[in-house]
């Protein structure tokens, strides 16, 4: 599949039926992974700005389509989790609200300021988050020595300075998601971890629901853009992504479960670091 999507990147064409069908098994893939690790969307992203027409907003609505289409997936897998997040705290909810604040500026940043001003950074975006991927057995180890230390403490009564560093963490962790969003989920799990807010598995389950809710925000955001104004998303492409979005973050995503973590993320990052040197020489 890698050598597959290097194809389709270095090769530019109309949307074909083999380029949909190509589409629909990467979003699967794309949905599985976020459903576990997250970043499924470097891979979304690159392959609709590969197979797109040309033209100038070419990459805003490859991130657009590609946040339209991946919702249906956080969606599926914020259900698939639902028992996982048996047992969190009732003030972990307001965390929803800066991801929501977050996620709505994030996307208007992205409709207002120059699509050559997005296409210029696009390098810097998926480089960032392939770096996250690369560096998270480090985070994980931090995550899970500070997880034993909060766990001698009681967390349903926490200070309220630490809520506040967790509300603006997190409104800035939704600003990211609603602007382009690969990566967001490593971050929303190390801030989860440091609130210790449970194990490996718990943190999942709650941090697939705010994904979803920033998904939401911003495939929203565009769906409205593109409905009223700019037409921003490629239906045919989002339609197809949606229904394969579903399927893997249900199916895939339970079967991604069955491999370790880590050799997702390895994976992920060598793609990412290949499209990111890909963007740059471009």
């Amino acid at each position: 599949m890698i050598s597959c999507a290097y194809g389709f990147l270095f090769t530019e064409s109309t949307p074909t039926f083999a380029s949909f069908a190509f589409i629909a098994g990467v979003t699967a893939v794309a949905a599985a992974i976020n459903s576990v690790a997250g970043g499924g969307r470097i891979l979304t992203f690159s392959v609709l700005a590969a197979i797109l027409p040309a033209d100038p907003s070419r990459l805003v609505m490859a991130n657009a389509t590609s946040t339209v289409g991946l919702w249906p997936g956080t969606l599926s897998a914020a259900w698939d989790y639902r028992h996982q997040r048996t047992g969190q705290p009732k003030w972990s909810l307001w965390l929803l609200i800066p991801s929501i604040v977050g996620s709505v500026l994030g996307t208007i940043l992205v409709l207002i300021l120059p699509t050559t001003y997005f296409d210029s950074i696009v390098p810097l975006l998926i480089f960032s988050a392939a770096t996250l991927f690369a560096v998270q057995p480090y985070l994980s180890k931090q995550l899970s020595q500070r997880i034993e230390v909060e766990k001698r403490r009681s967390i349903d009564n926490p200070e309220t300075k630490i809520l506040l560093r967790a509300a603006t963490l997190q409104f800035f962790i939704g600003m990211y998601g609603g602007y382009f969003g690969a990566g967001n989920g490593i971050l929303m799990l190390a801030t989860l971890g440091g609130l210790g807010l449970g194990d490996t598995h718990r943190l999942n389950g709650f941090k697939n629901l705010l994904a979803m809710v920033i998904n939401a925000c911003a495939a929203l955001t565009f769906m409205l853009t593109s409905f009223t104004s700019n037409p921003i998303v490629a239906w045919p492409e989002a339609g197809i992504m949606a229904i394969a979005a579903i399927i893997g973050g249900l199916i895939g995503g339970r079967l991604a479960r069955q491999y370790h973590p880590n050799t997702i993320r390895k994976c992920v990052a060598v793609i990412g670091y290949g499209l990111a040197g890909y963007y740059f020489l471009t």
